[in-house]
């Protein structure tokens, strides 16, 4: 088909399927370029938010530390209180189980009795397997200590403090010194927090 046949239509519809097929190419560098800058970006931000996440600030870090020691003191105010309930609760049954007169500042005139089967009770409760007993008390006294500190053996010797200072309120509630077998839970339950806090050297090691 020669040039001089063609129309006008089909001049201009192979003019514009030309133009179509010759356009100038699209700049994909540039644009992937651009893409490449836009995701850097946003990458940035998002490192700038996980940064001031995880880095608490100055003024954050000291009102967690204050937390953390406020948390310890309460737990140790606890233990103090479990301690005088427990070591005067063992005075009292031993005070019920050998007819003992001393058991409470109120009970000094001497007035105080017992009858057998509470007797034999409480004699039950203080032998050496007893729930009054020095193995079953150190070892409760020991449990609330673990249970209060989340058994972190670090916090032993605080915590150890704390029944000393429990001890003594129950010593004064008394009103005098304790039983034998309130000093013998004493020397247990020390040896027993000493056996905890040197777990964490030996982390094998079992307590008995």
């Amino acid at each position: 088909m020669s040039v001089s046949g063609l129309g006008s239509a089909d001049v201009n519809r192979i003019y514009q399927g030309y133009s179509a097929n010759t356009a100038a190419p699209v700049n994909n560098e540039k644009t992937e370029e651009k893409k490449a800058e836009e995701v850097g970006a946003v990458f940035e931000k998002s490192n700038e938010k996980i940064a001031a996440a995880g880095e608490p600030k100055k003024a954050d870090r000291s009102a967690i530390i204050e937390q953390m020691k406020q948390d310890l003191e309460q737990r140790k105010q606890e233990l103090m209180d479990i301690v005088r309930k427990t070591i005067t609760g063992q005075g009292k049954a031993f005070s019920e189980a050998t007819g003992s007169d001393s058991i409470w500042k109120y009970l000094a005139s001497g007035e105080f009795t017992v009858d057998e089967l509470a007797k034999k009770k409480a004699q039950e409760d203080i032998s050496e397997d007893g729930y009054w007993g020095v193995k079953q008390t150190s070892d409760r006294i020991l449990d609330f200590a673990k249970a209060l500190s989340g058994d972190d053996p670090t916090k032993a010797k605080e915590l150890l403090d704390a029944f000393d200072k429990g001890y003594k309120e129950a010593t004064k509630e008394w009103g005098k010194d304790l039983p034998d077998i309130s000093k013998q839970t004493y020397d247990a339950v020390h040896q027993k927090f000493d056996d905890w806090a040197n777990s964490v050297n030996d982390p094998t090691k079992v307590e008995a």
